[in-house]
Order: structure tokens, then sequence, then C-alpha cells
């Protein structure tokens, strides 16, 4: 526990951006969720267009810095790899 008023102040703001970056993750969870289970039905508008909302909320959170840039990269490739897949099948 931090002793000092700088310190204090320091984990209050260290809680509350924890909290707000855990509700951007959850929702990027869901949506690529959603994602993946459009795919297995074989939903190619669907699945396309909840892509599409997912990397508009991965961009977002690497400009918030909740992301690295590769990571969001990563998982924008293997979404869009999926997709394309499925839509030349």
């Amino acid at each position: 526990m931090p002793n000092l008023k700088n310190a204090k102040k320091a984990l209050r703001q260290s809680d509350k951006r924890a909290q707000r970056n855990k509700i951007v993750k959850a929702e990027i969870h869901s949506l690529r969720v959603k994602v993946r289970k459009a795919i297995t039905a074989k939903k190619v508008d669907e699945a396309l267009e909840v892509a599409r909302l997912v990397g508009k909320k991965l961009d977002k959170a690497v400009q918030k810095n909740i992301f690295k840039k590769n990571t969001v990269a990563r998982y924008k490739s293997r979404i869009m790899k999926k997709i394309n897949a499925l839509k030349n099948a």
C-alpha cells in the first residue's frame, strides 16, 4: 500500500485506467468471438460486417495504447484470412 500522497494518486489512476482498458478488451473479445461464430456458421456477410467493426475497435485500442500495434495487425490478419478462405470456398 502506498504511503506517499502522489503514490496513492498514481494507484487510483492506474486502477481507473485498468478498468477502462478491461472494458475495451472485453468488448473486442466478444466481437472476435462473434466473428468466429459467423465464420463457423458460414455467414460471410455477417462475418465481414462484424470484422470491419472489430478492425475499427482494434485500431482505436492501438491509439489508446491498450493493445500493441503488431498484436492488432496479427488479430486483423487472422480474421481476414479466415473470411477470405470462406469467401473463396
